[in-house]
Formats: C-alpha cells, structure tokens, sequence
C-alpha cells in the first residue's frame, strides 16, 4: 500500500514541468490521477505514461465550465476527488509596474489566481461529500517575497493571492477535515522557469545557499506529504523550498 491509497487527486499543469513530476509520485505512491493542461499532446503521454491510474483531460483553469467538466469526468473514471493540486501557473512578461498592460496583467491574474479559486470551488463538493480532503496549492517565494532582479506586479500579486486564499479556505473548512497548504518553490529547473529566467541554473543560481535550481522532482515529495494522511494536523500554512534562497 501506497502513502497515497486511495486518494483521487486533480493535478493541473500537468504536462510538464512540476505538474508531471507530482502526477509520476502520486501514482507511485498508489494515488487514481486526473492530470489537467492545455498542452494536450505532452499531457496525454504522460499519463499514458502512467497506465490506468491516470488520465488527461484538456483544460483551462481559467473556466468554470472546465473546471466542472473535469470533476465530472474525474468522477466518472475513478471516483469523488479528495485531493486537488493546483499547480498550474504562468509567469507572464517581465516588467516594471508601469510598463505593464493591463491585458497581461489580467491574463496572469486569471491564470495564477482565478484558477485556483475555481479549482477549489469546484472539489470542495466532493471533498465534503467524502468527509474530508487535501488542497495544495502551488505559489512561489514570489508569495513571499518582492522579486529584486525579475520585476513582475502581476506574477508577485496572484501568487501572494493563492497563500491569502489557502489560508482562508483552510480556516473555513478545517472543521469538514478539509485541509488547504501552498507550496512556495524557489527557482526550479522546468521549461518554464528556464525561459522566463534565460538561464539555466548559473547566474540566478548565485542567489541560492545550495548554488543551484531545484529539480521538479524534488518538489514532489513535500506535495505527496501534504497530500497524505501524515500532514493530518498541517492545513493553513505556506511550506518553503526554496534551497534557502529566502532565508536572508
């Protein structure tokens, strides 16, 4: 048996990434896995990946309407969900506050943050019909601290949102045994952040004490803790790693 038996888990962003590092760990750990992205090629193959223990479903987590297909048909396949990770994110372009347009600012915010309002609105039905569950919600040390050399309003703002809105949902749940706890990675090394940083682990590794990017994978395995039943007593709180890069 698995540290993750029977849970269902919706993980978003999934094509890639951090999304499909946790989507492998959750099956390895004996989790059903509903992986969600707008990359359907690659998010197919990876839960073809995966065997019957996943599936894809092309999705904006910007849409209600999606947001909704998805449970549903998560539902159908394997059963109410009781775990959901909000992982998917963008960066957006990288500006001072004023040289931003509003058009790219509202497409940031509706990603990084509409996003997972939605997701958390659209499980927390099972999760209370099940009698409890476990939300993750990924933000970023730009949740917790002003970018300095990647200047972003929008990126910094939703993602100081999701530790806000974990928060609440974790105040407001926690006596239905719903738990809710952001995550806030440092720099890893994924295509995205590799492109938003044009490096590839050098000159922004110098602002990290282990000297380097995290891997996806090494993420993983706080966002499997979370998501079991060893993090029982865990709801209401941001989890750092970030290989201490925030630590001064």
């Amino acid at each position: 048996m698995g540290r993750l038996a029977g849970k269902v888990a919706v993980i978003t962003g999934a094509s890639q990434g951090m999304g499909a590092a946790h989507a492998v760990a959750f099956v390895a750990e004996g989790a059903k896995v509903i992986l969600t992205d707008i990359n359907e090629v690659a998010g197919r193959a990876v839960a073809e990946s995966l065997g019957g223990d996943a599936m894809f479903i092309r999705h904006d987590v910007a849409s209600a309407s999606g947001w909704a297909q998805v449970v549903a048909d998560g539902e159908a396949r394997f059963g109410p969900i009781n775990v959901l990770v909000n992982n998917a994110g963008i960066i957006g372009p990288v500006a001072r506050t004023a040289e931003i347009a509003e058009a790219d600012y509202a497409h940031v915010c509706a990603v990084n943050q509409t996003g997972v309002f939605l997701g958390m609105q659209a499980v927390l039905l099972s999760m209370l019909a099940l009698g409890g569950g476990s939300i993750i919600n990924v933000s970023s040390t730009s949740g917790m601290v002003a970018n300095v050399g990647t200047p972003n309003l929008a990126y910094a703002g939703s993602k100081f949102a999701v530790r806000g809105m974990t928060k609440q949902v974790a105040v407001e749940y926690g006596a239905d045994n719903i738990r809710a706890n952001s995550v806030h990675p440092g720099y890893v090394n994924t295509p995205m952040m590799v492109a938003a940083t044009d490096e590839d682990g050098g000159g922004a590794a110098s602002a990290i004490p282990l000297g380097r990017f995290a891997e996806a994978q090494e993420i993983s395995p706080l966002v499997v803790f979370l998501a079991s039943d060893e993090s029982s007593f865990i709801t209401g709180m941001e989890h750092v790693i970030d290989g201490g890069m925030t630590a001064s």
